[in-house]
């Protein structure tokens, strides 16, 4: 193995094992990891296209959720087209900044993906209890703010992990059994003491994924008060079913984001290291590939975008020459 120097033990680059057990199916893994991204880029550039032409969906609940399309592309971006080459091609060298680039944005986009959730349902909170004051609270301003603070948050927070790993020493090789890299993945196979990094990773985990599920289930409960004293059971109806689709989206963002974080630290060895990555890999994708397709058939004005734009282009006299 290769070290910068004798004296840091800091490797010129990582070995990115794949799915450990799984070697000999690697190829067979690929497909549906494949097929589930190429539906995530082509339904939030999708959603996202749609969401700018048409004048209809310049809401804030679409503005927010065409802001979840664009983390969605960019959290399974960075790491599938890795995690395809090395099932593919059996390209499993990773330079080590590049290792620790890919941390960070792995980690400041499901940051991202976390807070973005919170806002759409502080949104939801807005317009179902102050539906007067709806368009007033959430102007243009406000959301870009909005925005820029929790991609903020998640940089901030996500940046000591690239210090916290580049000081630590490997001795005990470069073999990560990991598709990509990951914070407490590269963290383990360390001969330091890393109990620094988990604490801090822990902390951040409170700091946002805690933070965010207290403020959407805040944002719920009030919500379902509002909804219960609606004195119309089709107002309640009509009232809840705009939540749906967000419901459906944090429960396929934090049920697999939960498993693999809590598999890092407390699984030990319960728990076989195929499935730790795989299902680290679908907590990537299975966001990324679901929300476009949950929104598009859950929310009406959407449907009836699509639907309008559709009859546009086969209205349109040039796919008739």
């Amino acid at each position: 193995m290769l070290f910068l120097n004798d004296t840091s033990l800091t490797p010129v680059s990582f070995i990115l094992n794949g799915i450990p057990g799984l070697e000999e199916v690697h190829l067979w893994v690929s497909f549906p990891l494949c097929t589930m991204y190429s539906i995530a880029i082509t339904g939030n550039f999708g959603l996202m296209y749609l969401i700018y032409s048409e004048e209809a969906l310049h809401r804030p609940m679409h503005i927010f959720l065409a802001l979840l399309s664009f983390t969605d592309v960019l959290m399974c971006t960075s790491t599938l087209p890795n995690t395809l080459c090395i099932l593919w091609f059996n390209l499993k060298e990773i330079d080590f900044k590049a290792c620790l680039a890919q941390m960070f944005f792995v980690h400041t986009f499901t940051g991202m993906e976390s807070g973005v959730l919170m806002l759409m349902a502080l949104d939801r909170y807005v317009a179902i209890c102050y539906p007067l004051r709806y368009a007033t609270v959430l102007t243009n301003s406000v959301i870009a703010k909005a925005g820029l603070l929790t991609f903020l948050r998640g940089v901030m927070l996500v940046i000591p992990f690239t210090f916290l790993t580049k000081r630590l020493p490997y001795c005990r090789g470069n073999v990560i059994l990991h598709t990509y890299c990951d914070h407490m993945s590269v963290a383990k196979i360390s001969c330091g003491n890393v109990k620094v990094n988990a604490i801090y990773g822990l902390m951040v985990a409170l700091l946002i994924g805690g933070f965010d599920i207290l403020c959407i289930t805040v944002s719920y409960t009030m919500i379902l008060r509002a909804v219960v004293s609606l004195s119309s059971a089709e107002a309640r109806q009509k009232a809840f079913s705009t939540c749906t689709a967000h419901i459906f989206a944090i429960v396929i963002t934090y049920v697999p984001a939960f498993f693999t974080f809590f598999t890092h630290r407390f699984g030990g060895r319960s728990i076989p290291p195929h499935i730790h990555i795989i299902m680290a890999n679908l907590y990537l994708l299975m966001p990324s590939t679901m929300n476009p397709i949950v929104y598009g058939i859950k929310t009406k004005q959407i449907r009836t975008c699509i639907t309008r734009f559709l009859l546009k282009g086969k209205d349109n006299p040039s796919h008739n020459i």
